[in-house]
């Protein structure tokens, strides 16, 4: 993985990006419920019985597609992530994380607060964009094991998810191959979101502006996971 050195990330700051850059946020600041589950998807998953493979599937993967919080996370991982080997590696540790906690939570009714653990998910997407531009490295003279990161981080991106499933009370009639399938259904739909960022950041990557504009990219991803962050922690301060 290749972070940003302090110099280069000071000489790609630019006033026209830094007002791109708010505009986005304000945009962003409307939209916190990082695993919330559309009321429609909410009444269905009350009202069925029974083995339903193929909705649980559906459900998974437009999970993954619309969970704008797991894609800034896969964005900052695989962002100087230049082989396809590595970008495997990343992902499948994320997925593995990701799967563990969202079945074993569902199954043994792990109850969190959900803005406590949405408030982690947040922060995760700091995390990833504050080692993109080398911060640990300028701050501490250390670099975390970014593997082991993202293990971690999928176990409570995982663990968020189940805490909105068991909000709406799942049958238990059906309940694992259901739970199976809905993992299948996220992991499907984590593959077609990463091909779409991988389009999109390889073509930008062989444009000159790339490294212009990367420290700007993970400022705006570090600013959204902020917004996150406070989002939930002023939930769990005012609704816990």
């Amino acid at each position: 993985m290749t972070a940003l050195s302090w110099d280069a990330a000071r000489a790609m700051r630019r006033p026209s990006i830094a007002v791109l850059t708010l505009s986005l946020l304000i945009l962003c600041a409307t939209q916190g419920m990082a695993h919330n589950v559309t009321e429609g998807d909410a009444g269905y998953i009350q009202e069925i019985w029974g083995v339903n493979l193929i909705p649980f599937m559906y459900l998974g993967a437009k999970h993954m597609v619309t969970g704008y919080d797991h894609i800034l996370f896969l964005l900052g991982v695989v962002f100087f992530l230049y082989k396809m080997q590595h970008v495997a590696i990343y992902v499948s540790l994320f997925a593995l994380g990701h799967s563990t906690t969202m079945l074993l939570g569902v199954y043994f009714g792990w109850s969190v607060n959900a803005y406590f653990i949405d408030a982690i998910i947040g922060l995760s997407v700091v995390y990833k964009a504050l080692d993109n531009l080398g911060a640990f490295q300028r701050w501490f003279g250390y670099q975390p094991n970014t593997k082991a990161a993202t293990l971690i981080f999928g176990f409570f991106h995982g663990l968020g998810l189940a805490t909105k499933i068991l909000d709406y009370a799942i049958a238990s009639d059906g309940l694992v191959p259901n739970l199976l399938a809905f993992n299948v259904g996220v992991e499907l739909g984590q593959i077609m979101a990463l091909a779409v960022i991988l389009i999109a950041i390889g073509w930008w990557r062989r444009q000159t502006s790339f490294w212009r504009h990367a420290y700007t990219a993970n400022v705006v991803m570090m600013s959204m996971g902020f917004i996150l962050m406070g989002y939930q922690l002023t939930g769990l301060f005012l609704y816990s």
